[in-house]
């Protein structure tokens, strides 16, 4: 059993179109108070995908709302505590993907429509993760990043099952197809992770319009410029390699 430590955690987000769309797709929550933090890139088109993220996003926030006020997550972090805030993230993603889903079948014009999510909860002292698709939740540590998410993409499948080398990988054209979505279907299978922050941590969630510009190595220095300055620094790079999808970041700092 580990006691709960008092740790206050404060966010900044910034969403931008990037340099090729004509439309953002992506939609991304900070909610410091609820500790709940969301980064949700759509896909579909003819603004599918821009309702698919944000009807996702506001799914989730409700349910974590709802969810956090009836379960007793605070105090020590205990299994008990951590396997009912994974339940609560996970169930919250599920819900949304039924909406989703739903949405599309009621609506023709909408069928296709889907998102990811990636999304980080407090509860106590520690954090719950929840992913779906191939947004990214790094940790910045002193100056070491570390990617705490697995990319549910068909290259991250080929690498890992040895089809494809990552020489292959960073080539191929099919870089950019996930394997899981919300909304795709009425389920999806969601990876959930329990950790604990360290006092100064921080936390970089963002869409594959970031972190498809951005190496790790890098990640750490322009966290250090901190705050509003560090989003900013990471969606001007964005746009200055390329810009070719929607950006968004969140940066979470422990302190």
């Amino acid at each position: 059993m580990s006691e709960a430590r008092s740790l206050r955690m404060h966010s900044f987000g910034a969403s931008d179109i990037g340099r090729r769309r004509t439309t953002n797709e992506d939609a991304y929550l900070c909610d410091d108070d609820l500790g709940l933090w969301v980064v949700a890139d759509g896909m579909g088109g003819h603004a599918a995908g821009e309702v698919a993220s944000q009807e996702a996003i506001d799914t989730v926030h409700g349910m974590v709302r709802r969810g956090k006020t009836s379960l007793k997550l605070e105090g020590p972090l205990t299994d008990e505590r951590s396997r009912a805030a994974a339940r609560l993230l996970e169930g919250a993603v599920q819900a949304a993907t039924y909406i989703v889903y739903a949405m599309a079948e009621i609506d023709r014009g909408k069928a296709g429509m889907g998102t990811t999510i990636t999304a980080m909860m407090r509860f106590g002292g520690a954090l719950v993760t929840a992913q779906v698709g191939d947004s990214r939740i790094y940790r910045v540590r002193g100056d070491e990043a570390v990617q705490l998410t697995e990319d549910h993409t068909l290259i991250n499948w080929q690498l890992k099952q040895g089809i494809i080398t990552p020489e292959e990988a960073r080539v191929s054209k099919q870089r950019n197809v996930i394997t899981r979505a919300v909304g795709s279907r009425d389920y999806v299978q969601v990876d959930t992770t329990v950790s604990e922050p360290e006092l100064g941590d921080t936390f970089l969630i963002c869409s594959d319009g970031l972190h498809g510009y951005l190496r790790t190595e890098e990640i750490p220095a322009i966290i250090a410029e901190g705050g509003d300055s560090s989003v900013k620094t990471l969606i001007d790079l964005a746009n200055g390699r390329g810009g070719k999808d929607n950006i968004t970041a969140i940066v979470v700092q422990v302190s």
